[in-house]
């Protein structure tokens, strides 16, 4: 019984001890000697028993938000970054219902908090990005605590300047992963104001980078929701499908929207970009007559997207490219085989005796007849090209011809149209010269009209 008593009595004396000490720690603090306050705090946790109470941890986390808010005072403690994110965390734990900043006050949370995003800002505009970073994250963290817990009067739920501070840090020490989460924040919650559709332009773009779908199609969704006509965020929609889908799937996916008549004319015209560019993005993995039908498979999304829209010049004029492209590409291995005929030509053996040069004449006929055939054969994709390219070249040059204050795009469009017109029409006046007088005159006119437009736009 006498050493029950002596045990209680002991502990009695403990509590007592430990209650003066924080005593000396809150008059010391009262009166501003923080560093005293930490000498105190200190001894008190120099007691292993005292090392998990809230009081004490309490008290050690708001002696160091102290220092660390404290320009002059951090600078003798260079630790104090890490050992003010220690404190804090370690009575956050000891005391999960904040039962001692309850009754005593959370001015430490604020303390860090305003500290950590001052630091910060100055860490941004020395541009030492990693560290702002670091900072405004940590401002982060304790602000929340001080929203949550309702210590504030402000009616905020998040601290937009912190979270756009903190994801441009890191979108700028590129480290996007970290940047998305805090943009992501402030776009769940759809802020919006000056500047701020660069949060969603960047995590349509991340997401689109990190072939992530549902997220993309979260924020594409939301983006489209704040800023509905500030960017063209179908744009984006269709670089996510050109990035993350193989040409079976663009192609499927064209084939159903179209068949289901669902399909814009943006969207037309995008997938005409697209299927144009497979010769590029696919080299090497089609051959020429897969790579045809795609160039084919382009023009008539851009056919459609002019049928959607016949003032579309762009559509039109993107028709006429690819039948003068294929035109081109015709009329190359027309003139390879006049060259290959005109070398055969120039190498065949001059024979004085009459049946070693028919045996000649006939040797060659025998390597001149394929090529003749090859290019009687080509005549009519020649020009069902060229007769294509100029209906298509011709309408985007009637549309833009009247048209008042064209755009950049417009004025090169109409120029590069009539360019190719003449070149057309020089083409098919050259093929009839000495043959048909009334087309060649026809064919002539038409490339002085064009030809007299270079550069007129």
């Amino acid at each position: 019984m006498k050493k029950l008593l002596f045990v209680s009595l002991l502990a009695a004396s403990v509590q007592l001890a430990t209650a003066q000490d924080l005593k000396k720690v809150e008059n010391n603090m009262v009166l501003n000697r923080v560093e005293d306050a930490k000498t105190e705090i200190d001894k008190v946790l120099a007691d292993p028993k005292n090392a998990s109470k809230p009081e004490v941890l309490y008290w050690k986390a708001k002696i160091y938000a102290a220092l660390y808010k404290d320009a002059k005072l951090s600078e003798k403690f260079p630790s104090i970054d890490q050992d003010v994110k220690d404190a804090m965390q370690k009575y956050i734990a000891a005391d999960p219902s904040f039962a001692v900043t309850k009754s005593k006050g959370a001015d430490f949370f604020f303390d860090v908090y305003s500290a950590s995003f001052q630091k910060g800002v100055k860490l941004f505009n020395e541009k030492k990005w990693n560290d702002a970073a670091n900072y405004f994250e940590t401002a982060i963290t304790y602000i929340d605590e001080i929203i949550k817990n309702k210590w504030t009067n402000s009616s905020i739920a998040f601290d937009t300047t912190s979270l756009l501070y903190a994801g441009y840090s890191l979108q700028n020490a590129n480290k996007l992963d970290g940047a998305a989460k805090y943009y992501g924040k402030l776009a769940d919650n759809k802020v919006k104001g000056e500047g701020y559709i660069e949060v969603y332009r960047f995590l349509v773009v991340y997401y689109t980078n990190t072939n992530n779908k549902a997220e993309f199609d979260k924020y594409l969704a939301l983006a489209k929701e704040v800023y509905p006509k500030e960017m063209p965020w179908d744009e984006f929609e269709m670089d996510f499908i050109d990035k993350n889908y193989d040409l079976a799937k663009k192609t499927a996916m064209y084939d159903k929207d179209d068949a289901a008549g669902t399909m814009t004319e943006k969207q037309y015209l995008q997938f005409g970009d697209l299927f144009v560019n497979v010769k590029n993005k696919e080299k090497g993995h089609l051959d020429s007559a897969q790579m045809a039908v795609y160039t084919l498979k382009a023009a008539d999304a851009f056919k459609k997207a002019f049928a959607k829209n016949p003032s579309q010049s762009l559509a039109a004029f993107n028709v006429g490219i690819i039948y003068y492209t294929i035109f081109g590409e015709y009329d190359d291995q027309y003139s390879a085989n006049i060259r290959t005929m005109r070398q055969l030509n120039s190498n065949k053996p001059v024979e004085k005796d009459p049946k070693k040069k028919a045996a000649a004449e006939a040797a060659l006929k025998q390597q001149m007849d394929p090529l003749k055939k090859a290019n009687a054969d080509l005549e009519k994709p020649l020009f069902d090209n060229i007769d294509a390219s100029i209906e298509w070249l011709t309408k985007s040059y009637n549309i833009l011809k009247g048209k008042q204050d064209k755009t950049a795009v417009e004025k090169s469009v109409i120029n590069k149209s009539v360019d190719f017109l003449a070149n057309l029409y020089g083409y098919k006046r050259d093929k009839v010269r000495g043959k048909d007088a009334k087309a060649y005159d026809t064919y002539d006119a038409k490339y002085k009209e064009f030809d007299a437009l270079h550069g007129k736009f």
